[in-house]
């Protein structure tokens, strides 16, 4: 413990830089974000990058932010994947959402994380709204959207925070938020069975600008699915028949919309895949399927780029 306390006030320190005026007086200047980045090496990636898409000269600024910073090795592994042998050959724009995607406005503290979905500073290609992102704290182990996981934290800034991370955080689609938010599990593996004659995942990982994107989606809660088990008296998923799960999966997706929390109102029909279902918002938002069965909408307007997710806590069923 002793020897930790040590390394931090030397970690610390090392982020401090002096500069002289006159002969005796020194003053001394916090790093912001971006002079934190930039005279590391491990980061030289990220700060080409920041460079490139004039990101540097914000994080440089006044304003407070939090920065999540992949190192060389995160930004290796991200150009290999997607089939990049430099960062140049990043289209620029998507290049800069994909920054924006790993910074939030205002400053979090390592132990101030909590689960959740957060905006960053990245705007989704439908509306230009604030991307969402999902963070799984457990254990005071975070994880970002699923993939990316913070190994160093608390790195301070004049400017803010920088919480170091093991890989590029992905432009979440909505398959992103099912797959990363625990809450969704059963949803996902509903979403998966083997069986089911529409491949979801790639069906809603459609990008925008392709049909049937952009999506709408209501997620059910995993309660919500132990729910649907008992009223439909069955043992698991897998005893409800592929036509009956096909069915109900499509009742809780629409396409070639991405319809916001403002946009529902009472006696509003909804066309999802699977036919329709009505919205009402009096009293709280909720969904009443064709078998007057009511659910409601508990988490509003989690952005992906490829559309936008509600959490609900009951699970809509066909005719």
């Amino acid at each position: 413990m002793k020897k930790s306390r040590i390394l931090i006030l030397l970690l610390s320190l090392s982020f401090i830089t002096c500069s002289k005026e006159g002969d005796d007086e020194y003053l001394v200047r916090e790093k912001t974000i971006f002079d934190h980045v930039s005279t590391s090496m491990n980061y030289s990636y990220l700060t080409y990058a920041l460079q490139k898409t004039e990101l540097d000269v914000v994080l440089s600024g006044e304003d407070d932010y939090t920065l999540y910073a992949p190192n060389n090795s995160a930004f290796i592994g991200y150009l290999m994947r997607n089939g990049f042998r430099s960062i140049d050959e990043v289209p620029a724009a998507a290049l800069k959402q994909i920054l924006l995607n790993h910074v939030m406005i205002g400053q979090i503290q390592y132990r101030d994380f909590e689960s959740g979905y957060y905006n960053t500073a990245a705007s989704s290609a439908v509306n230009d709204q604030p991307m969402s992102i999902y963070i799984n704290q457990v254990n005071m182990r975070v994880t970002l959207n699923g993939n990316s996981r913070i190994v160093q934290g608390n790195v301070r800034a004049s400017n803010g925070i920088i919480h170091a991370v093991n890989a590029v955080i992905p432009i979440p689609s909505l398959v992103t938020f099912v797959l990363a938010d625990p809450n969704l599990y059963n949803l996902g593996l509903a979403l998966t069975r083997s069986d089911l004659t529409i491949d979801f995942p790639s069906v809603l990982s459609t990008e925008n600008g392709s049909s049937p994107a952009p999506f709408t989606v209501f997620a059910p809660t995993n309660t919500a699915f132990v729910n649907l088990l008992v009223e439909l008296e069955v043992d698991g998923l897998s005893s409800i028949d592929e036509p009956t799960l096909n069915s109900t999966l499509n009742h809780h997706v629409l396409g070639e919309i991405n319809a916001l929390s403002t946009d529902l109102s009472d006696n509003l029909t909804l066309n999802t895949f699977g036919g329709e279902i009505t919205a009402n918002i009096s009293g709280g938002a909720s969904l009443t399927d064709g078998n007057s069965r009511t659910c409601n909408i508990i988490t509003v307007d989690v952005q992906a780029n490829n559309g936008i997710l509600h959490i609900i806590d009951r699970v809509i069923l066909p005719f």
